[in-house]
């Protein structure tokens, strides 16, 4: 079993600029990190989504929450 971990800083000047560019660094860093686990999540069996109590149709829906 492997193990994602994400231990990103996204700290920016807070600045005007710095500001518009460190929420746009965030967001983007946490669309990249759901799109990665939702890939990560596809490539696992029916059984072993099963066993972390997931389905398919909860991978989908993942980027939702």
């Amino acid at each position: 079993m492997a193990v994602l971990e994400n231990t990103r800083s996204t700290q920016l000047n807070t600045a005007p600029i710095g500001l518009s560019l460190s929420r746009f660094v965030a967001a983007f860093t946490a669309w990249n990190d759901a799109r990665i686990t939702r890939k990560a999540l596809s490539v696992l069996s029916d059984r072993e989504l099963q066993d972390i109590g997931l389905t398919r149709a909860d991978i989908a829906n993942f980027s939702a929450r």
